[in-house]
């Protein structure tokens, strides 16, 4: 049952508001998102490539992906990666954590979430941003990386990988490579891909074809590394 607060915001959804009202309001928050993207794209524009590492927020310090996510970031800065997480707990200071340790570059792009969400003490000063909206954070994740590593995460983390994918089969981003580490937790997502989104042509052969499965640390870098010199970029040196 939604509290207090939701059916609050529920309620002001549905409430009549004179023209004025709704101008002043919109005006504002288009302000508000320029404003967000103008501060992201100044500070986002010369890091590099990067690779971002998206999973939950949720995953203790002592969880095997945890430990994994920080080992593949570490991983990643000693081939000269930066890495770029949501900014919070979870797999995500784990990632800014294993950066860190490497002395890579550490990007933290920061939501005020309820009950979870809060930047974690491993992200570079010059590199923690703070969003208030979630479809401007999406953006940078995509603009200033061109990899992304996805580990076990909950709905947050559902979203960032499908609109990662979504953007590849739609050829609005390039055919940058799409890590799913885990195999036994992303096993069941994939077979239901084959057997049932294929079986009904709600999507292509091809677009199993859009990511890569892998279980560790080693094999998630070497499928960056591949691509990197496949197209012959330079990364962070």
């Amino acid at each position: 049952m939604p509290g207090k607060e939701e059916e609050k915001r529920v309620r002001e959804a549905f409430k009549k508001k004179k023209w004025n009202e709704i101008k002043t309001n919109d005006s504002w928050a288009i302000f508000k998102i320029m404003a967000e993207f103008v501060d992201a794209f100044d500070k986002l524009s010369v890091i590099g490539p990067c690779v971002s590492i998206f999973g939950s927020a949720r995953t203790p310090q002592d969880n095997k992906y945890y430990i994994l996510a920080e080992n593949i970031a570490y991983k990643l800065t000693q081939h000269g990666y930066g890495v770029i997480t949501g900014g919070g707990p979870g797999i995500m200071e784990a990632a800014n954590k294993g950066a860190k340790r490497g002395g890579g570059k550490s990007v933290g792009l920061n939501i005020d979430l309820p009950f979870e969400q809060s930047s974690n003490a491993y992200i570079d000063k010059d590199k923690n941003l703070d969003f208030e909206y979630f479809f401007v954070r999406k953006v940078m994740f995509v603009k200033y990386a061109q990899g992304f590593i996805v580990l076990p995460g909950g709905f947050g983390t559902l979203d960032e990988l499908f609109e990662a994918i979504t953007l590849i089969q739609t050829q609005k981003i390039g055919h940058f490579p799409i890590i799913l580490v885990g195999k036994d937790f992303w096993g069941g997502l994939i077979e239901w891909f084959k057997n049932t989104l294929l079986k009904e042509k709600n999507i292509s052969q091809e677009d199993l074809d859009s990511y890569i499965l892998v279980d560790t640390a080693e094999e998630a870098v070497a499928e960056i590394d591949k691509f990197y010199t496949k197209y012959l970029l330079k990364p962070n040196f």
